[in-house]
């Protein structure tokens, strides 16, 4: 992948695995990227700033001042520099002061200014990623937009086996290359997206659902925006954050609400991915009142066929439109996707199997193959759905 005229800040914090980012740093000066190394005073006790600064061809900035010359090295010049900055490995040290503004090194300082993407790559023991606090500061990170690209499970430095091994150099090179390498193509452009679940009451406080935590339509809708097009993300209830870019959030909260806002804004969209996990049915009568067990042992709720959304846009598909769906399979899974494909008239559907470990609901990763209605097949690893969604667009939207 090419990279020239690319700026990258390669933040390098105190661990074992800050000899990988030698590798990393060399990958990216061959793909032609300007790069500038910011390492951490505890970075330097493992890998030492000749052997960096001899790469990037580039004095390594670990301090605010050098020391002889009492040179200012200005953090906020470096951010404005930066189209992207990876903090690869990402200590749970490190990762905890990004998620918590404490900006007390030159590494730190240099993240708060930046504004380009940021990833990080993050590198420790098995229990430290395992850890309540770990894991709410990546959650804290990802919600301010920091691509997190997982760790692998593997032997660590402690000796424990188990996931905490930074990601290798050449995976860490494509995810950010893939984000470097797709200015806004699809300016001028505008999809629609659905996602997350349905809820269809039964009463006024209870309802029927499904686990969809929205993840994965949220991150297609942000790859959308980063690639230039306008966004109309019609959702169901989930607690993410609106992505960032032109993006139209609409909150929905049954399966006819979310039909209607598609049937409403797809006629004007160059292309919709439905994404969201829909109920398949609904109650045939909500309860006025809250239903209440004191006065019933037993209730039986009659359900009824809840509109196909992805089936009606497909009708309604005109020359030029692209309609995404999704297929979660449990069986037969090659089989039923291709019949929906055809069934609803949709250009592709991205297959999901629960059968695979890390796919799905409630997850950060995802893993699909990729099928076309003109035959085409791609089958992608389990990967980040940040990276899955960057993947799919480039491939249906850019590519084409």
């Amino acid at each position: 992948m090419e990279l020239k005229g690319k700026h990258i800040v390669l933040g390098i914090s105190g661990g074992i695995a800050a000899y990988k980012s030698v590798h990393l740093l060399r990958l990216f000066v061959k793909a032609g990227a300007e790069v500038q190394v910011v390492i951490t005073p505890n970075g330097k006790e493992f890998i030492t700033p000749v052997t960096l600064s001899s790469l990037s061809r580039r004095p390594v900035i670990s301090e605010f001042f050098t020391a002889n010359t009492g040179e200012w090295h200005s953090h906020v010049d470096l951010g404005l520099w930066a189209d992207a900055f990876v903090v690869a490995p990402a200590t749970a040290s490190t990762i905890g002061k990004m998620a918590n503004g404490i900006a007390d090194n030159m590494l730190l300082t240099s993240y708060f200014s930046t504004r380009g993407k940021v990833f990080a790559a993050p590198a420790m023991d098995l229990d430290m990623w395992l850890h309540r606090a770990t894991q709410r500061n990546l959650a804290t990170l990802r919600a301010d937009g920091v691509e997190i690209i997982e760790p692998e499970a593997g032997e660590l430095a402690s000796g424990l086996v188990g996931k905490g091994r930074m990601e290798e150099p050449e995976r860490i090179f494509e995810v950010v290359a893939a984000a470097l390498a797709s200015p806004r193509q699809l300016k001028g452009r505008r999809y629609l997206v659905t996602a997350g679940p349905t809820y269809e009451n039964i009463d006024p406080v209870r309802f029927i659902g499904n686990y969809s935590s929205g993840k994965m339509g949220y991150a297609l809708a942000r790859a959308l925006g980063e690639a230039g097009a306008e966004v109309v993300l019609v959702s169901g209830p989930v607690s993410l954050p609106t992505p960032e870019g032109d993006i139209r959030r609409i909150d929905v909260t049954s399966a006819r609400e979310m039909l209607a806002a598609c049937e409403m804004h797809f006629p004007e969209c160059d292309g919709a991915i439905c994404c969201a996990a829909v109920a398949d049915y609904a109650p045939a009568v909500c309860a006025e009142k809250k239903v209440k067990r004191e006065k019933l042992d037993r209730i039986t709720l009659e359900l009824v066929k809840n509109p196909d959304i992805s089936a009606t846009l497909g009708a309604m598909k005109k020359p030029g439109q692209t309609l995404v769906g999704f297929a979660l399979e449990t069986d037969s899974e090659m089989e039923n996707a291709l019949g929906k494909m055809k069934r609803k008239n949709l250009d592709w559907i991205a297959l999901n199997s629960l059968r695979d470990k890390g796919a799905g609901f409630r997850t950060d990763t995802n893993k699909i193959t990729l099928l076309s209605a003109g035959g085409g097949t791609t089958e992608y690893p389990l990967m980040s759905k940040e990276e899955v969604a960057r993947l799919m667009i480039e491939e249906i939207f850019i590519s084409k």
